[in-house]
């Protein structure tokens, strides 16, 4: 039988899709991801975000999770991809199923460092993306959306 969470940082088993907001953040021709702590995605590099919490938008969500995660300070703008991510369990229930905008966001201040359920926080150029565990759905983003090969 599955577990129904109803806590808002619950995310396993839920009743209903949940949004979450991520920010795609450059700084001098580099981009800022997190390596991922927690599944789904876990020990994957991806663009730092994470649930929307009940009365935000999704550009406060983006700019608190960036900052949570990273310590990097960002001005979200407008959502540049969205996408599904459903996760299923080895008998077909639904683990995850999350609603995700990513949003352009400027860089403000501050230097990366892990935190929250991120387990490093760095900025990667194109060249060193190849060469790291970058979950499929950031690497179609970047290059869909920046040209990043």
């Amino acid at each position: 039988m599955k577990t129904v969470h109803t806590s808002k940082s619950a995310s396993i088993y839920p009743d209903r899709p949940r949004a979450a907001a991520g920010a795609v953040v450059f700084k001098e021709n580099r981009v800022l991801l997190v390596l991922r702590g927690h599944a789904p995605a876990e020990k994957m590099w991806a663009i730092p975000g994470g649930s929307v919490e009940l009365g935000e938008t999704l550009q406060q969500a983006a700019e608190r999770e960036v900052y949570e995660e990273t310590g990097i300070v960002v001005q979200a703008r407008e959502p540049v991809f969205t996408f599904d991510s459903i996760v299923r369990d080895d008998s077909g229930q639904v683990q995850f199923h999350y609603v995700i905008a990513d949003l352009i966001a400027d860089y403000v201040s501050g230097e990366p460092r892990p935190g929250d359920d991120a387990l490093d926080a760095r900025w990667v150029s194109a060249q060193e993306m190849k060469t790291l565990n970058v979950n499929s759905k950031t690497v179609e983003l970047l290059r869909e959306k920046f040209g990043w090969e």
